[in-house]
């Protein structure tokens, strides 16, 4: 694995933050951090190199508000709208997750990645949680990628991918009859998008190398479908292996913020028709470069903010 480039703090300064890692490879709990206050400097710099070094970082009982919530998300840079879902009422950048008979995203995915600069860091506050089930997991595809042998590194290295936002995931194991999953996909492709990312980018802050794959994946440049599906099914077992992830089970007010360049994530479809919901702020990424450092690009949809990173 390559030495992350991350600059260590001051070790006098937030001596009463902690971080208790939750796996080996992915996600670590932070202790010591209260979100509804304004935070120091030195918090906001913990958050931040604690977000680099474990990918997904976790805070229990935090129990913020619209504003508090946006507050939190700007330690890590500017909020961001989703390109085609406006915001929930009476919030400026808000995402909202309410799920309804027991339908979740759960399949693999990094967040909008159908544009060219999709989001930096995505953070996620727990609401109303099922009694039981509706968790969610992530994977590193950092480590994924270092688990590649040497011959597949290589390849992955050299290959380029379409993600689009009209695909053929969990809208499809539902009754595209019922009028609010007939809505929601209506407004998820009111615009289309497909952006050509390198299938493997080098990660702007730590110099790592991670993958780009995930259900907004539609086909390798100069590949086969069948053949591209393949090898998508191959670097993906790398990603999601087991060993790889980190499952979280969560409570109202916990907050779980994640490096959207570095990672995947799947909300499990198993709480049958209790309510959850849950609201998430995204924050602006910048474009991906390949190991030769070429930038991806926007194939097709508008030429909006989504696709600059600045």
């Amino acid at each position: 694995m390559k030495t992350l480039r991350i600059v260590p703090r001051d070790p006098t300064a937030a001596d009463s933050l902690t971080t208790e890692k939750v796996t080996s490879r992915i996600g670590a709990i932070v202790h010591g951090i209260n979100a509804r206050k304004p935070l120091p400097e030195e918090h906001k710099a913990f958050l931040h190199e604690a977000l680099l070094r474990h990918k997904v970082i976790f805070l229990r009982d935090q129990f913020l508000d619209d504003a508090q919530h946006e507050t939190l998300s700007r330690i890590f840079g500017d909020p961001i709208l989703h390109p085609t879902i406006p915001a929930a009422e009476g919030t400026p950048y808000t995402f909202e997750l309410k799920s309804r008979n027991g339908r979740s995203t759960d399949s693999w995915h990094t967040d909008v990645t159908f544009v060219p600069a999709y989001p930096k860091a995505s953070i996620l506050r727990a609401i109303t949680i099922p009694p039981y089930g509706g968790s969610t997991l992530w994977a590193n595809t950092a480590t994924a990628y270092d688990d590649l042998p040497a011959s597949l590194q290589q390849l992955a290295d050299t290959l380029w991918a379409v993600h689009g936002n009209d695909y053929d995931t969990n809208f499809y194991k539902y009754d595209t009859r019922n009028e609010e999953i007939a809505d929601f996909r209506a407004r998820f492709i009111s615009r289309i998008y497909e952006t050509e990312h390198p299938v493997v980018r080098v990660h702007p802050e730590t110099g790592e190398r991670t993958l780009i794959l995930g259900h907004f994946f539609k086909e390798i440049r100069g590949i086969p479908t069948q053949h591209a599906n393949r090898l998508l099914e191959i670097f993906q077992s790398y990603i999601t292996q087991i060993d790889n992830t980190v499952r979280w089970n969560w409570k109202p007010g916990d907050i779980a913020i994640w490096d959207n360049r570095a990672t995947q994530h799947y909300a499990t479809a198993d709480f049958d028709t209790h309510p959850r919901l849950l609201r998430r702020i995204t924050v602006r990424g910048d474009i991906p470069v390949s190991v030769t450092g070429e930038p991806s690009h926007l194939l097709k949809g508008p030429d909006d903010g989504h696709n600059l990173d600045h």
